[in-house]
């Protein structure tokens, strides 16, 4: 039995589903909108947002009402991953061809895009900026402006199938193996174990990774830390070529040469991990909050029912993995109407949608949200969302930490993760392929005035 992989066609379906789903447990809040019914009557909203399973139910739940009630309409120009998006958004400022309003933002990637932005402060009023964190919208701030309004904060911790932990057999012949019981992993280097153990390929995998683009950098910058590494020195020097790094590459580079993972894993992104686990052949997954309600649900979902959730493990240094950032909504300074654009900026960010979104996993930025969405859960007596949204906002709270933000943040980025790829595969060592990416970042930096 190989792999389960759901289709393109099924992952639309299970969309729509949730969409439907989510428009009717959401509206939106009426009291987070500045305009008068119709204010924008006739006028086209043209927008680029990000898309996916984790992100499209708010925009089915929200848009058609918003639209109802200003009487503009939405043209979403792109419904793309944020890795695609972030290369077209580049296309349109080397065009010069910003003709969209609205566009989806992570802080991952804000800091390259320039002076494309209006200031939200000076768009947004202040008693509405401040339902929101003051460290997520210091973190959505470059030089001194509000790029973006954050829609919800990002960390991944441990999915479990149980179906794993509880078999009898796999407990059995663990005990006898590794002279301890099973249990998800705490660490790492018993995360790789275990991976190993339940991994019987092509029938059944241990974990699953991403393994290109940004996320796959993302995933061994926070193992490196987990590890005791950093990126860089405090002067621009890359230092992830060290013994930290070699060990953090060589986790997944081990994981792939042993079958632990499904041969595809270096052509994978975030649907493809997602959707790895839910086929419900992967043991366990390294996961973003916003796939919580997506695992345990049954139409999506053969994992439904069977889902645990720990805090991500800890590397060798005792830290846990941590990489985080914000996703949000931004408006370009060339948007023929900023009024409209924020107003519908705001529904997207209200309390009703942040609330809804939460309901799926995703862990909200405004501080009114967190508070009713806990309050929520407890009275719900849902175990398993609770539990979701307790070990991810501990996560957020004890173990987040940012990649550079730095406009060169992405360049650098798209130098390394070829060459992290390369040794996965088996191309070159893991030494050799983190030497060739610190001579191209070094490079970079260099050219850019921040390397000396």
């Amino acid at each position: 039995m190989k792999l389960i992989r759901i289709t393109r066609q099924k992952c639309a379906c299970a969309i729509g589903a949730a969409a439907a789903l989510a428009a009717m447990m959401l509206t939106v809040s009426a009291a987070a909108q500045s305009s008068a019914p119709q204010e924008f009557k006739g006028y086209t909203l043209r927008v680029k947002l990000v898309g996916g399973a984790q992100y499209e139910p708010l925009y089915s739940a929200v848009i058609p009402k918003w639209e109802q009630k200003t009487g503009a309409k939405v043209e979403i120009l792109s419904r793309k991953n944020f890795f695609d998006l972030n290369r077209e958004i580049k296309q349109d400022i080397a065009a010069g061809k910003i003709d969209y309003c609205v566009m989806s933002n992570h802080t991952s990637f804000a800091p390259q895009y320039g002076d494309i932005y209006r200031d939200l402060r000076q768009l947004l009023p202040a008693s509405y900026l401040a339902h929101f964190g003051a460290l997520e919208l210091r973190n959505s701030t470059v030089n001194g402006v509000l790029v973006q309004l954050p829609r919800n904060a990002d960390i991944s911790e441990l999915y479990y199938n149980k179906k794993f932990y509880e078999d009898a057999g796999n407990k059995t012949a663990y005990k006898a193996r590794y002279g301890k019981d099973l249990a998800p992993p705490q660490t790492w280097v018993e995360m790789e174990q275990q991976a190993r153990f339940f991994a019987k390929p092509p029938a059944v995998y241990g974990t699953v990774f991403p393994g290109k683009d940004e996320a796959i950098n993302g995933r061994f910058y926070e193992m490196l830390v987990a590890d005791g590494g950093q990126l860089f020195d405090k002067s621009w020097h890359p230092t992830f070529n060290s013994d930290a790094g070699v060990r953090a590459l060589s986790f997944f580079v081990d994981l792939y040469k042993s079958g632990a993972v499904p041969k595809g894993v270096p052509n994978y992104l975030w649907d493809d991990v997602g959707q790895g686990f839910a086929s419900g052949n992967v043991a366990m997954d390294l996961d973003w909050s916003g796939w919580a309600g997506y695992f345990n649900d049954p139409k999506n979902s053969r994992v439904a029912g069977s889902v645990g959730v720990v805090r991500a493990p800890a590397g060798t240094s005792g830290k846990r993995t941590g990489w985080s950032g914000l996703h949000g909504f931004s408006i370009t300074r060339t948007c023929d109407n900023p009024k409209a654009a924020a107003d519908f900026v705001m529904a997207l960010t209200s309390l009703d949608a942040q609330v809804g979104e939460a309901r799926s996993g995703l862990l909200p930025t405004r501080i009114d949200a967190q508070k009713q969405v806990l309050d929520e859960l407890t009275r719900k007596g849902d175990p398993y969302m609770l539990d979701v949204y307790r070990t991810f906002s501990s996560g957020m709270t004890e173990d987040a930490f940012t990649p550079p933000l730095i406009p060169e943040w992405n360049e650098v980025s798209d130098a390394m993760w070829p060459e992290l790829q390369k040794a996965i595969i088996g191309d070159v060592t893991a030494k050799q392929a983190l030497d060739d990416a610190a001579r191209k970042v070094t490079d970079i930096l260099q050219d850019s005035g921040r390397l000396k």
